[in-house]
Formats: C-alpha cells, structure tokens, sequence
C-alpha cells in the first residue's frame, strides 16, 4: 500500500472520466424535462461525453483488478472479516460495480439514441419513450452514483457513513461537469470548428447552473460536518480531522476556497460577471481543479499519511492523469467529429 497516493491519482481519474459521461447525459435529460428552449443550443455536445464510458470502463476494470492497491481495506479483511459488514465483501463488490455500470451505460446509450430519433421525426410514439427515458435518467443517475460514492469513497474507511454522502459526492461531481462543459464549449466555439454554432447565452445559463451548485454543494459539505461535529461523534469526526487538520489540511482548504469562495463571490456578487465567457471560464477551470483536489483527499485521507503523497508531485501520478486526458480527449472528439458536431 507504499504507493496508495498514485492508486488515489487513478481512482480520482476514474470518478471524474466516469461522472462527466453520466452528468452530461443527465444534463441532457434534465434540459428536456424541464423544456428548457436553450437544449437544441447544446444537447448533443453534452451527450458526447458519453464517448467516455468506453475509458471509463477500462478505467474500472483495472481498479477493480488491483485489489488492495484500490481498496486499502482489503488488507484488513483477511484476519478481521468478521469486523466488515456485507457491503465489504469483495466479491458483491465487483459484481455491482460492473453489473451497474453496464446498465447505467447501456440506459444511456438508450437516450442519446432516442435523443436523435426526436431530432428527425415527429412520430409522437418516439417522442413518448424519450420522454420516458428521460425521466429514469435522473434516477439512474442517483442511484448508481449512490452505489459509486460509497463503494470508492465512503467505505474506503470500514465503519464510517454519513447519511448525506452520496448525494454530497453526486451534487459535486454535478458541478464538476458543468465547469467542464462550460470550458469546452468556450474551446469549441474559440476553434472555429463547430458546424453549428451556439449561442453566447448558452455561457450565462451555465453559470447561473454553477453558481446554484455551488450553493447546493456548500450545503452538503457543512451539513455532513455539522452533524458529526455538533453529535461529539469521534468516529466519524476522526476522518475529518485528519483531512482538515493535518498533512491534506492544504488541499482540503485549496477545493473548499475553489469549489466554493471562487464561484460564490464572482457568480453572486457581479452580475455582469455571469455574461462574460472568459470570467466564466476561469470560474469553471477553479471549480474543476477544486473537484479533482476533493476526491483526491477524501479517498487518499481514508489511510495513514505515511501511504499517500501530494498528488502530482510523482512522475506515476503525472503520466497516469496525462494518458487518461489524453484517451477522454480523443474520445469525445472522435464522437464529435462522427456525428457532425465539429469539423474534422
């Protein structure tokens, strides 16, 4: 468990690569819900990202295979299996992780075809599943990070739970997406190379959706902590102080000042702020960079300092997260490009 820190890299890589493809689908089905008008703008880039679930299975696999080396809990459960409850059991564990991940990526797979379909007929029997698909998107989406949030970060600590985990990790990864989404349309639009260009108001909706996150996101992370701290429950304020108070202390305050004092004062102090792409992109770089800092300490912080590092300060570290940017770039762009999106 030596090198704990890089596996940590990994899993973080995992989660990020994994959530974009399932908010951006998420996003498109919301837009649809809610009948939002500025959807037809930009609903078939959001669902591109599902060209990520490819990566994001091998992402996977690979972190299930290691064993320990993802899940330090592992080697505890030899000699003590009868301290882990039955969520622990590894074997449950990898069948619900892939089982669940095939579902949820064939389900999306199933939109985004609907999702076309609509594009090009008015037949109200295809436009009555869509509608039908599109409203089990979210619960998809709930649940299946619930699963996600638990199995790769709130157990990793056998023993400890918060009832608002699940959506605390769900809701931020949410904010991630849309941060990400803003940056690459603004990279898209600065390109040239869309064949159908959006709109500039498209940025504006995005940031009034990043600053509602922000506030809904700030409200998981202080409930979660109230309840342990105002409780006196030592078990569980354990793994915050050791987050907060000691060798992670620096990236813990780092994502809490970009995921939340960034985006709070620029989106809700100045208005104009919240029609200006370059301001919104920086807000949104802030936002993701914070989101990665987050999940990279709440899964590194569930071991002893002595097994996890700063991340990016190791070649490993560096090379993992440069080839799966790389493989996320190429695939979403491959998906762009077939579908007509962008110019070759």
């Amino acid at each position: 468990m030596a090198n704990f820190g890089s596996w940590s890299v990994l899993t973080t890589d995992f989660l990020v690569v994994l959530y974009l493809a399932l908010a951006g689908v998420t996003f498109a089905s919301l837009l649809h819900l809610a009948n939002g008008k500025w959807r037809f703008q930009v609903r078939f880039f959001a669902v591109s990202l599902a060209g990520l679930f490819p990566l994001a299975g091998v992402l996977l696999l690979v972190l299930l295979s290691s064993g320990d080396h993802t899940f330090q809990w592992l080697n505890h459960a030899q000699g003590a299996e009868h301290h882990l409850n039955g969520w622990h059991n590894y074997t449950f564990l990898v069948s619900r992780e892939i089982i669940g991940f095939l579902l949820v990526a064939g389900f999306f797979g199933l939109f985004i075809k609907y999702q076309h379909m609509t594009s090009i007929t008015d037949d109200p029997k295809v436009h009555r599943t869509f509608r039908n698909i599109a409203l089990m998107i979210p619960v998809f989406y709930v649940l299946y990070g619930t699963m996600v949030a638990w199995d790769f970060e709130m157990t990793m600590v056998p023993g400890w739970h918060s009832a608002t985990y699940a959506p605390y990790q769900f809701v931020s990864m949410f904010h991630c997406f849309l941060a990400f989404f803003a940056i690459m349309l603004f990279l898209l639009k600065k390109s040239g190379k869309v064949v159908k260009p959006y709109q500039p108001f498209v940025f504006n909706y995005l940031a009034q959706m990043m600053l509602a996150f922000t506030i809904l996101w700030t409200y998981f992370y202080f409930t979660q902590y109230l309840i342990m701290w105002y409780g006196r429950l030592p078990e569980e304020m354990d793994r915050f102080n050791g987050m907060m108070l000691h060798q992670l202390a620096p990236l813990w305050w780092t994502f809490l000042i970009l995921k939340f004092i960034v985006p709070f004062v620029t989106f809700a102090t100045w208005t104009p702020n919240r029609h200006n792409p370059n301001i919104i992109v920086s807000v949104a770089a802030c936002i993701l960079v914070g989101t990665w800092i987050e999940r990279y300490t709440w899964i590194s912080g569930s071991v002893s300092p002595q097994f996890y590092h700063l991340p990016m300060t190791s070649i490993l570290d560096i090379l993992l997260t440069l080839v799966v940017v790389v493989a996320g770039w190429l695939s979403v762009k491959m998906v762009m490009t077939k579908y007509g999106l962008v110019r070759a």
